[in-house]
């Protein structure tokens, strides 16, 4: 293992993002909330679809109805738990946002927080934007409870983001999803489910990731070679499998860098997912005095990744680009990133020295309309969240073998790149089909051979 190139942090770092519905509420509000209920509805077929609608509205206010209460108890039961140190945070920190009636109450509370020294000004800044920014999106959806839901949500997220002001979590090179005292997991798929257009939203090739949940099953590693577009990823993934999939959806552990494990309004976020934190070679020189220190503390990431494949059982998901796609400067027009070669093959091969069976999946991700990325790669910690509500996509396509791929190449290089570029092109070509079905808005209709959409949620 040693003989393994730090250059495997080329890496991706999905830029975590999230929250949830109602007003005071921790997190275990159902994966199935009011807001992707009415987004669902337009997609079932029914000879009589104004039955229908009437019968789903009904089913949605029950939804409701059911999710408040849950919640409602969750946030009470986070507030009044043990006697440990995260319990001791909940019951002590400001309940400045949990307890606003109000958007005037809510944005008022940043003002009063700052005053208290609680939450520095520019941070305060960017929390105020953030909360237009996702109001005008839940708005977009067309959601009858829009207004609830931007309140509650965002409630949810300026509390938790306060909370870490006044005592900040430290992420270790493996970081397990936190569930409770507050489901930080669920708080991230209930804020970012109001911002996905279901109706025009769609899965590739969804009968791959049942192929993988029984590999898993059997005690096989899988790892997903993507292209990474925001800091919604993660939830935009788990969204798409949680009614197929939800094993995968919950169990994924994704390569993260330190930006995501630092920006005060992405670190919530990032608390909800199994994460190995690393320091992306993007960013490793912005401070010398810190490169060292950056290192040494990938290397214990690496051992935590070589560790976590030797146990089996394993779904990791990275991005080889080492960032976010970004558009084209002349064309604007959105496309994966290129994938750097050594982080494939550093990844290939800690999968192949495991001591277990493993698999690479090439996976695209087309999602930047909901949260997309400064139009440049910055230093700077702490960038304007653009938010909007818009369809998304997933696919995956068969396992690429190394073998398979290299049998023909003269030397590791030229095997290396070989590998690098097939899975570089399968990625690509299924984002060009999600690309036609949701910006085209050419639907099921575009679906290819090796391509087969669907919507398993409708």
């Amino acid at each position: 293992m040693s003989s393994l190139s730090l250059t495997f942090f080329t890496i991706a770092s999905p830029r975590v993002s999230a929250s949830f519905p109602h007003l005071k509420f921790s997190s275990s509000i159902s994966p199935r909330s009011s807001s992707s209920l009415s987004f669902r509805s337009g997609a079932r077929r029914s000879s009589c679809p104004c039955l229908l609608h009437y019968s789903f509205k009904v089913q949605a206010m029950a939804k409701v109805v059911q999710d408040m209460k849950s919640a409602e108890k969750n946030i009470v039961s986070a507030s009044s738990a043990g006697d440990d140190d995260d319990d001791k945070k909940e019951v002590n920190h400001s309940r400045t946002f949990l307890d606003a009636l109000t958007e005037q109450e809510l944005l008022s509370g940043i003002g009063k927080e700052v005053e208290a020294g609680r939450l520095p000004s520019n941070l305060a800044a960017g929390m105020e934007e953030l909360y237009h920014n996702y109001k005008n999106a839940v708005f977009q959806s067309g959601n009858p409870r829009a207004d609830e839901i931007v309140l509650s949500n965002m409630a949810v997220a300026f509390d938790r983001v306060l909370l870490d002001m006044e005592d900040p979590f430290q992420f270790s090179p493996y970081h397990k999803s936190m569930r409770e005292p507050f489901d930080y997991y669920m708080f991230g798929q209930n804020y970012i489910r109001p911002l996905i257009d279901f109706r025009n939203s769609y899965i590739g090739n969804v009968s791959l990731f049942c192929e993988m949940e029984e590999k898993l099953k059997q005690g096989h590693n899988i790892v997903l070679i993507s292209n990474h577009q925001t800091e919604a990823d993660p939830a935009v993934i788990a969204l798409l499998l949680e009614s197929t999939n939800s094993h995968i959806a919950e169990s994924l552990t994704y390569i993260a860098g330190d930006r995501v494990l630092t920006d005060p309004l992405c670190k919530p976020f990032s608390m909800g997912r199994n994460l190995i934190c690393v320091y992306s070679k993007k960013h490793m020189l912005d401070v010398p005095e810190l490169i060292d220190m950056k290192k040494k503390a990938n290397t214990r990431s690496l051992k935590e990744m070589a560790l976590l494949l030797r146990g089996g059982s394993q779904v990791v998901w990275i991005a080889p680009s080492g960032g976010r796609d970004r558009p084209d400067p002349v064309t604007e027009e959105w496309y994966p990133a290129p994938f750097d070669s050594s982080s494939v093959d550093n990844m290939r091969r800690l999968a192949e020295h495991s001591g277990t069976p493993g698999h690479i999946y090439p996976l695209a991700l087309l999602c930047y309309g909901i949260m997309p990325p400064p139009p440049r790669v910055e230093k700077e910690i702490g960038e304007r969240r653009v938010v909007t509500f818009c369809g998304v996509g997933l696919s995956v396509a068969p396992a690429i073998d190394f073998s398979d791929i290299t049998a023909a190449s003269e030397n590791p290089e030229e095997a290396k790149e070989a590998y690098t570029q097939a899975l570089y092109n399968s990625v690509t070509e299924q984002y060009n089909v999600l690309k036609s079905a949701i910006h085209d808005k050419q639907g099921l209709e575009v679906s290819t051979p090796r391509v087969s959409l669907s919507q398993p949620w409708a």
